[in-house]
């Protein structure tokens, strides 16, 4: 992965490299391959940030409805 920094903006240039990072999924991996998790703990933790996201989601659209 590359980011080139521009007119001596480094702050800049480490937005992009999180942002990039972040897209990658590199951090998640990361913290997955820290320790051995069982198929089924992968299971429940991908039902878990599935029912977060899907929860965040509703309550996006119920602020942009102004309920």
């Amino acid at each position: 992965m590359r980011v080139e920094v521009r007119n001596d903006n480094v702050e800049q240039a480490l937005r992009i490299f999180k942002k990039k990072v972040l897209q990658e999924g590199i951090l998640n991996e990361l913290k997955e391959r820290e320790y051995f998790r069982t198929k089924g703990e992968k299971r429940r933790q991908s039902k878990a940030a599935g029912i977060r996201r899907f929860k965040r989601e509703q309550q996006k659209r119920k602020e942009e409805l102004g309920i």
